[in-house]
């Protein structure tokens, strides 16, 4: 009954009502906010997971870009049915590179979280140019234009040292040398020497002509070597026991 009198006296007195509105938003702000700065605590590293390659990150801002993430989530959940549909469920350490993250909600097409060598260059080439002549029932439009267009490479250190901003950990080796990384990717070995960036990044960096077109560095180079990364950074061996969130606990 006290409880009532109480609403009945915030309904009638606006002034009192809009304060207890900005103290109630205010709580609930800073309980989102603070684990922000705490992310140490609810993000367990992974072996495996390492910072896109300046190539990788370059098809990146393309996905992004063409708004791919409106139509194709990137989170698998812990359920029986996506796990056997797309693969062992989304960690969070998979997503720590990630600004913003693309984890999403809706699914228009399929989850992309485990696409990583699913399909090869070529299938990537032909779906992208084409979507309807590998999947009839696609709705997704043609992005053919995507290998015309030169991939923008001459400022991938300003964007590098943009996520190191803020906690990506690129080293002034990684950033003087990104240009270079990403034209050694898109070539590949034997026409390249990719040492440095396998030194940088990884022995097992993806690294050839991604689109067929050897002649130039393309945007559909560039977004099918971000693609062909996605889910197969992690050593799910070292993951068993982590769930969704970083915390330890049985994995299926």
């Amino acid at each position: 009954m006290n409880l009532l009198k109480n609403h009945t006296f915030l309904e009638k007195n606006s002034i009192v009502l809009l304060l207890a509105i900005i103290v109630t938003v205010l709580i609930g702000g800073i309980i989102e906010i603070i684990p922000l700065f705490r992310k140490d605590t609810v993000i367990e590293p992974v072996e495996g997971v390492r910072p896109y390659t300046p190539l990788e990150l370059a098809g990146y801002n393309i996905y992004i870009r063409e708004g791919c993430y409106n139509c194709h989530s990137q989170q698998i959940r812990p359920l029986r049915d996506e796990v056997a549909r797309y693969g062992h469920y989304s960690l969070a350490a998979e997503s720590m590179y990630d600004h913003p993250f693309q984890w999403g909600s809706k699914r228009t097409g399929p989850d992309l979280a485990r696409v990583g060598g699913k399909y090869s260059d070529a299938w990537h080439v032909a779906h992208l140019k084409e979507p309807t002549d590998v999947v009839p029932e696609s709705i997704m439009p043609s992005y053919e234009f995507l290998i015309k267009r030169g991939a923008r490479l001459h400022d991938l250190q300003k964007h590098l040292k943009a996520q190191k901003a803020v906690g990506v950990p690129y080293t002034e080796d990684m950033i003087e040398m990104a240009v270079k990384d990403a034209t050694a990717q898109a070539s590949g070995e034997g026409r390249t020497d990719v040492s440095g960036l396998q030194e940088r990044y990884g022995e097992n960096v993806n690294a050839r002509d991604f689109d067929g077109q050897p002649a130039m560095i393309s945007e559909m180079d560039a977004l099918i070597a971000y693609l062909q990364v996605l889910g197969t950074m992690v050593d799910f061996e070292s993951a068993k026991g982590i769930t969704v969130d970083g915390q330890e606990g049985e994995a299926e």
